[in-house]
């Protein structure tokens, strides 16, 4: 029988501290927060979920998710409210509420938010085996400040001087 897992209440949500199963709401979880990449939800804590990763992402108007990049895991992405631009293999794609996007294994990708209000995606991603990353140069990806100036296989080299990151309260959803 699986044990519920052991939730710590931090200043910016609630956190899993064990191994287990555990619900918990979004308004509730642990959030973060960059200044160049929007805020994210974190579901995990200390322990990472060892197969698929899940997270929320919210994205104010132009902000980037991250850098344009590809990776030998398919990844499944589901706008749950307002707009952003997917930028994937060279191409903007206008997406709005409840469109879902499917990227295959080395599929270059991005998602930049857009319109006048935030844009929450649900992203989820597959961990088992090595994870292997590809950051392309990209004009497109470029235009939207979420393309590396050179290309490189390196994390830490693509966002140097970026990794701005720092826990927050949650942003979304609104309050209803």
């Amino acid at each position: 029988m699986t044990k519920e897992a052991s939730l710590e209440r931090t200043e910016h949500g609630l956190t899993p501290t064990s191994e287990g199963w555990f619900v918990v709401n979004v308004r509730d979880a642990r959030w973060a927060e960059s200044e160049h990449f929007g805020s994210f939800c974190r579901f995990e804590g200390s322990h990472l979920f060892p197969e698929i990763g899940v997270n929320i992402h919210v994205l104010q108007p132009g902000q980037p998710a991250c850098m344009y990049h590809r990776e030998n895991y398919q990844e499944n992405f589901l706008v749950l409210d307002g707009e952003c631009t997917l930028i994937v293999e060279e191409e903007e794609r206008h997406l709005r509420q409840w469109d879902f996007v499917h990227c295959p294994p080395e599929t270059t990708h991005v998602f930049v938010g857009r319109g006048d209000r935030p844009c929450a995606i649900l992203m989820i991603g597959n961990r088992v085996g090595e994870e292997r990353l590809t950051y392309p140069v990209s004009e497109v990806a470029g235009r939207h400040e979420a393309s590396v100036r050179e290309e490189t296989n390196d994390p830490r080299v693509a966002y140097a001087g970026l990794r701005d990151k720092r826990d927050a309260s949650a942003s979304w959803p609104p309050a209803s």
